[in-house]
């Protein structure tokens, strides 16, 4: 199953330098093991914000909520979460013209 999920990111305007470097090298290796998972397929950053949005893939929704739960930046974290099904427009394309291009 394919999920949009949006993160908005609430650090503390007090939390030292130091700590945010370190949140910000733990959330990247941690979202690297998620992408070489599979599991964290694609990210993006919303113009002029700290916050993220990306295309996940589980096979459960208890699957998703542990991944996401897992980034070390979550207790600072507001989750949205879409799931998200195929539009008929893409079977129609594929059929016509095969696989779409790749992101």
């Amino acid at each position: 199953m394919l999920f949009l999920v949006q993160l908005e990111v609430n650090l503390s305007p007090d939390m030292p330098d130091d700590v945010k470097e370190k949140f910000r090298q733990a959330e990247h290796a941690r979202s690297f093991e998620l992408r070489a998972a599979g599991k964290l397929r694609r990210s993006w950053r919303p113009l002029g914000t700290p916050d993220s949005c990306g295309l996940w893939e589980a096979d459960s929704l208890e699957e998703l909520h542990a991944n996401v739960r897992s980034l070390p930046l979550y207790p600072y974290m507001k989750v949205s979460v879409t799931p998200l099904v195929e539009h008929p427009a893409t079977a129609a394309w594929e059929k016509e013209h095969g696989p779409l291009p790749a992101l």
